[in-house]
């Protein structure tokens, strides 16, 4: 079996399950589909990028800036109320409890925002212990099909 059959017949690792989650979860409460997600993990800090994640009519909202601060609002706002079924999920899937999430991002003009005007909107969690390096293979990506 060559190396690409092996792996689309593997279970995914840890990366690609929290890349999935995350995008579910996000489609779930926004009605969106980002056009993919990376899942870094760095020591007990976990990263979720979600690319492309604001719908067309949120891309027209950030072309000013108080439509941008609106979104920001809205999303930091929609993010603290809801993560915790996300919370669960990923540590279902690493075994290990998330102490802090946040969603923030920075914007073009520099300052810490919660969306991209690109779109693309970073999601970080602070775990309370580290994952095994073992079971973490591998970088955790998402497409929607």
């Amino acid at each position: 079996m060559n190396p690409i059959e092996e792996t689309a017949r593997s279970e995914p690792t840890v990366a690609q399950q929290i890349a999935q989650a995350a995008l579910a979860f996000h489609e779930k409460r926004t009605g969106h589909v980002p056009k993919s997600v990376t899942v870094v993990l760095g020591e007990q800090t976990l990263v979720v990028t979600l690319h492309e994640a604001l719908s067309p009519a949120e891309k027209l909202l950030t072309k000013s800036a108080e439509g941008a601060e609106q979104l920001q609002k809205f999303h930091r706002q929609l993010f603290a109320s809801s993560c915790e079924p996300l919370r669960q999920e990923i540590k279902r899937i690493t075994g290990v409890d998330v102490q802090e999430a946040l969603a923030e991002v920075e914007s073009t003009r520099g300052a810490v925002v919660q969306i991209f005007t690109t779109g693309t909107m970073v999601q970080v969690f602070q775990l309370a212990s580290s994952v095994a390096a073992d079971c973490w293979s591998g970088a955790g990506h998402a497409k929607r099909l």
